[in-house]
C-alpha cells in the first residue's frame, strides 16, 4: 500500500511581498499617512464616544501595548478639542461668613488671572492709602475737634461737680481708682483720725452730706461716660467715613469691571465690608514689627491681607480649545487636588491659599487620558475619579481626613465637573472591571477595542508604506526603498502569525524602522533596503537569544536528550515554545509513553507531580476517549500507561502536544518504532482530528536549528496541523532548506495521517466486526489491548 502525505511546498510556507508591485521606488514619494490603519472598529467607537456628550459615555480604549492605542487616542482627541470652546477659569477665595469653607469662583477664560492681579493691586494700594488717609490734616483736624469737645464737656461736668461738692463741705481728689470725695472742716481736708475725733453729731452730718455728694458724683460720672461714648462714636464714625472714602472707590471700579459676574461682585462687597471692619490693621500696616514680641510668636505672625488674595487654581488664558490632559502619574492628589499644610513650631495650619488643583481641574471642560495600569496601582485614585464622575463635581479633601486619620482643616466648595475620561488598558482588565465593578459599566459605556492585526490587502499595504513614510519624516529617518518596505511587510506578517494579515503592533514595527536606519547610517547609505531591515531583525533577535543558544548547546552536547536519526518505540519529538517576553523560540522535547496491563488508565506524570496546567491535563484525558472509541467497543480497555515529558523541570501547559502523546501511546501499544527525525505538534480531539496550535513558526524553526546543528540528512521535518498552514511565515533559512529538499513540512488533518507518516505503516480500518486489517498499526494496538484484557480477566478469576 502506497502512503501519501501532504508535504508543503516553499510557496505555502510563507507569503513573500513582491516589491515590483509597488508603484513607488522609495517612501519619500508617498503622501504621509493621515489617521490610523487597520483599526476601523476602534476608530469608529472612538469618534462616537467623543461626539456623544452624555453622562456615563466615557471611553475605555482596550488593546495590546504597541497597537497605537495611546498615540491615536491623543491624536484624535487633540484634533477634536482644538475646535471646542475653552472652559472657564476657577479660583478659590476666602469665605468671610464661614472661613472653613473657601468659596469657588468661576470666571470666563483669562479673567481669573486678571482678578488675581486686580486684588493684589487693590490690597497693595490700600496698605499705602489707608495710613495716608488717617495721617492727613483733615482727619487730624476733625479728630482733634471731637477730642477737644469731649474734653471741654468732661471738664465742665467735673468742675460743676467740684463746686457742688465744695458747697456741701467736700473736696474732690483724682486717683487711679477714680474720683474721691474728702470732707472739709474750716476748708481743710479731714483725715480718718481727724474724722474720728469729731463729735458724733458732726460725724453724722458729714456722713449725710457725703451720701448726697456721692449720689451727685454717680450722676455726673454717668454724664461723663455718655459724653465719652458720644465722642467715641464720633471718632468711629469719622474713621468709618475716612475708611469708606478710601476703600469704596477702588472697589466700585472693580465692581464695574466685573459687573457681568455676580459671584465676583458679591465677593467684592464682602471684601469691602471686611476691610472697613479691620481698617485698624491697614492703618498699622506700615509699622515695623515690635521687636519685644518673642521669637516663636513672631514666626506665627501672618500677613493679615492674605485673606484678600485670589488662589487661581485653573488658568486657561493660554489654552486653545478644550484642554487635553494626559495624566502619567494618577495618584489621588495629582488627580483630585490637595490641601497643603504649613507647620510652625509644631502648629499645623492651612487656609484657602494652600488649595492645589489636580489634573481633573485642569481637564475640566475637556478631556483627560489615563493609563489604566497606572491607575490600578492607586485604588484610592480609582475610587476618587469614579466619585467625581458620578457626582459631576470635584471635591478637594485631604485623603487622610477622608480616611479618618486626621481631622480638622478646611472644606473647599466643590467645583462642577464636565469632562470626558478616556482610560487606556488591556482587554482583560476591561472585562474584569465590567464584571466585578458595578460602577464601571455605568460610567464607561464606550469600548474602543484595538485589534492586534488587520487584513494584508493591497490598500492596507500601501497605507503601511505611507506609515513608514510619515514616520521617517517625523523622526528624520532615512527613507526606505520598495524592497525595504516589502521586508517590513513580511516582518509584520510574521508578527501577526498569519500570511494574509499585518500586525498592528506598530511599536515593534517602529523599533525595526529605527534600527534599520541605524545600520544603514553605519554603512553610510542614503536609503534603507531590505538588507538593512533583515539585518535589524536578525541583530535584534541576536541580542536576546542567549538562552536559546544555551539550550541548543545542551542539546548538541547530549545533556538534553533529543534523537533525530533513528526510529524508537513509544518516543516522539514534541515541540514547545518558550516565551521570555522580549523573545520567544521553539525547542524539541522528548515525549515518551510506556504501556502495560492494568486498570489505571493513562497516567500523566506531570500531573501526578503537579507540574502541568489544567489545559494540558484536559488534553491527556482526551486520549482515553480516543482509544476507547477506537479499540474498546467489543471488550473493556484494561490499560495502564504513563506519558512523560522527559527532562522537564519546569511546568507544562497547553494541549499542543496531545497528538504527540497519542502517537507515543499508539507506538508503544503497537510496538512499532516512530521516526525521530520528524517532530510533531498539534492538539487532538476525541475524534482524532488534529486541531491548530500557536507558535507554529517558532516550533518549526526550533527543530530545524537542532537538525541543522547535527547536519541535515534530508529526511528531517515537522508535522503541523493543516489549519496552521495559513500561519506560516518561516525564515529565509528554513525556506531555502525546504527548497533544496533537505527539510520537510507536512500538514496533517487527523491521527491516521500522522501515525502513518511517522511509521510508514497504514493505520488500518475496522470492518463490520470491529476488526482492523492485518499488519496495520491499529490492528497491532487492538491485539495488544485484547492481550491486556485477557491478563486482567485471568487475574480477576484467580482472585475470586
Amino acid at each position: 500500500m502506497i502512503l501519501s502525505y501532504k508535504e508543503l511546498t516553499v510557496k505555502e510556507l510563507s507569503n513573500l511581498c513582491d516589491p515590483s508591485t509597488f508603484g513607488f521606488d522609495t517612501t519619500k514619494e508617498l503622501e504621509p499617512l493621515d489617521g490610523i490603519i487597520g483599526q476601523g472598529r476602534a476608530a469608529s467607537a472612538m469618534e462616537f464616544g467623543l461626539a456623544i456628550k452624555r453622562v456615563g459615555y466615557n471611553i475605555y480604549v482596550a488593546g495590546m501595548t504597541g497597537t497605537g492605542r495611546s498615540s491615536y487616542s491623543k491624536s484624535i482627541i487633540n484634533k477634536i478639542a482644538q475646535g471646542e470652546k475653552t472652559p472657564e477659569d476657577w479660583c478659590y477665595v476666602y469665605n468671610f461668613a464661614t472661613p472653613d469653607n473657601p468659596v469657588a469662583l468661576n470666571l470666563p477664560t483669562g479673567m481669573g488671572n486678571k482678578l488675581q492681579r486686580d486684588m493684589k493691586r487693590l490690597i497693595k494700594s490700600l496698605k499705602i492709602k489707608v495710613p495716608q488717609a488717617f495721617e492727613g490734616e483733615e482727619y487730624e483736624k476733625q479728630k482733634n475737634n471731637i477730642v477737644k469737645s469731649y474734653q471741654e464737656e468732661r471738664s465742665c461736668l467735673l468742675e460743676g461737680f467740684s463746686s457742688y461738692a465744695k458747697q456741701n463741705g467736700f473736696a474732690i481728689k483724682k486717683t487711679e481708682q477714680g474720683i474721691l470725695t474728702i470732707p472739709l472742716k474750716d476748708d481743710k481736708p479731714i483725715d480718718e483720725a481727724g474724722f474720728l475725733e469729731l463729735k458724733p453729731e458732726e460725724r453724722k452730718g458729714i456722713e449725710e452730706s457725703s451720701f448726697v455728694v456721692q449720689t451727685k458724683l454717680m450722676d455726673v460720672m454717668k454724664q461723663v461716660k455718655e459724653v465719652e461714648k458720644t465722642a467715641s462714636d464720633k471718632l468711629e464714625d469719622l474713621e468709618a467715613r475716612i475708611a469708606l472714602a478710601t476703600v469704596e472707590q477702588p472697589i466700585i471700579e472693580l465692581k464695574e469691571r466685573y459687573s457681568h459676574h455676580k459671584n465676583v461682585v458679591d465677593y467684592l462687597e464682602c471684601v469691602q465690608k471686611d476691610i472697613i471692619l479691620n481698617i485698624e490693621s491697614f492703618r498699622e500696616s506700615n509699622k515695623e514689627v515690635d521687636e519685644s514680641i518673642p521669637f516663636p510668636e513672631k514666626i506665627m505672625l501672618k500677613d493679615f491681607t492674605n485673606k484678600y488674595q485670589v488662589n487661581l487654581i485653573v488658568d486657561h488664558r493660554d489654552t486653545v480649545g478644550a484642554p487635553v490632559i494626559f495624566e502619567s502619574n494618577p495618584k489621588y492628589h495629582n488627580l483630585i487636588g490637595k490641601i497643603e499644610y504649613e507647620s510652625n513650631l509644631g502648629v499645623v495650619t492651612t487656609d484657602f491659599s494652600k488649595i492645589k488643583a489636580g489634573s481633573l481641574h485642569a481637564a475640566n471642560g475637556g478631556y483627560i487620558i489615563i493609563n489604566m495600569a497606572d491607575l490600578m496601582h492607586n485604588p484610592e485614585s480609582w475610587e476618587g475619579i469614579k466619585r467625581a464622575i458620578k457626582t459631576n463635581s470635584i471635591t478637594i479633601e485631604n485623603i487622610h481626613s477622608a480616611a479618618g486619620i486626621v481631622s480638622g482643616g478646611i472644606k473647599p466648595q466643590p467645583i462642577p465637573l464636565n469632562i470626558k475620561v478616556v482610560l487606556i488598558g488591556n482587554g482583560q482588565l476591561y472585562h474584569m472591571l465590567y464584571n466585578y465593578d458595578e460602577d464601571f459599566r455605568k460610567l464607561f459605556k464606550i469600548k474602543a477595542d484595538f485589534d492586534m492585526d488587520m487584513s494584508s490587502a493591497e490598500d492596507n499595504i500601501i497605507k503601511y508604506a505611507q506609515f513608514i513614510s510619515s514616520y521617517c519624516e517625523k523622526k528624520s529617518l532615512l527613507h526606505f526603498d520598495n524592497t525595504g518596505v516589502a521586508a517590513v511587510v513580511e516582518y509584520s506578517r510574521r508578527l501577526a502569525d498569519h500570511k494574509h494579515k499585518l500586525s498592528t503592533r506598530f511599536n515593534d514595527i517602529v523599533e525595526i524602522l529605527i534600527e534599520a536606519d541605524a545600520w544603514a547610517r553605519i554603512d553610510a547609505e542614503e536609503i534603507i533596503s531590505s538588507y538593512y531591515v533583515k539585518k535589524a531583525i536578525k541583530e535584534k533577535y541576536y541580542r536576546s537569544n542567549r538562552i536559546e543558544e544555551k539550550l541548543q548547546e545542551l542539546i548538541d552536547t547530549g545533556v538534553i536528550l533529543i534523537s533525530t536519526g533513528e526510529r524508537v518505540v513509544g518516543q516522539v519529538n514534541g515541540l514547545s515554545v518558550m516565551d521570555f517576553g522580549d523573545i520567544s523560540f521553539g525547542k524539541p522535547s522528548r515525549i515518551t509513553a510506556v504501556t502495560y496491563a492494568g486498570e489505571k488508565g493513562i497516567v500523566n506524570i506531570e500531573r501526578e507531580v503537579e507540574m502541568s496546567g489544567s489545559i494540558h491535563d484536559k488534553g491527556v484525558l482526551i486520549l482515553s476517549g480516543y482509544l476507547g472509541e477506537k479499540f474498546a467497543q467489543e471488550f473493556p480497555m484494561s490499560l495502564s500507561a504513563s506519558v512523560c515529558f522527559e527532562q522537564l523541570y519546569d511546568g507544562v501547559e497547553g494541549d499542543s502536544a496531545s497528538s504527540t502523546e497519542l502517537y507515543a501511546l499508539l507506538s508503544s501499544l503497537s510496538e512499532v518504532p516512530i521516526k525521530q527525525f520528524i517532530a510533531v505538534t498539534g492538539s487532538v480531539n476525541q475524534r482524532g482530528e488534529i486541531q491548530p496550535i500557536g507558535g507554529v513558526n517558532q516550533k518549526i524553526e526550533g527543530f530545524f536549528q537542532t537538525c541543522k546543528a547535527r547536519g541535515l540528512v534530508g529526511n528531517e521535518g515537522v508535522m503541523i496541523p493543516h489549519q496552521n498552514v495559513v500561519n506560516l511565515m518561516l525564515s529565509d533559512e528554513v525556506l531555502k532548506a525546504v527548497e533544496d529538499g533537505t527539510f520537510h513540512i507536512y500538514a496533517i488533518k487527523d491521527i491516521v495521517e500522522g501515525i502513518e507518516l511517522l511509521t510508514d505503516i497504514p493505520a488500518g480500518h475496522s470492518d463490520e466486526n470491529g476488526e482492523y486489517t492485518e499488519g496495520t498499526i491499529y490492528q497491532k494496538v487492538q491485539k495488544k489491548l485484547e492481550k491486556y484484557a485477557r491478563i486482567m480477566e485471568e487475574i480477576e478469576s484467580e482472585v475470586e
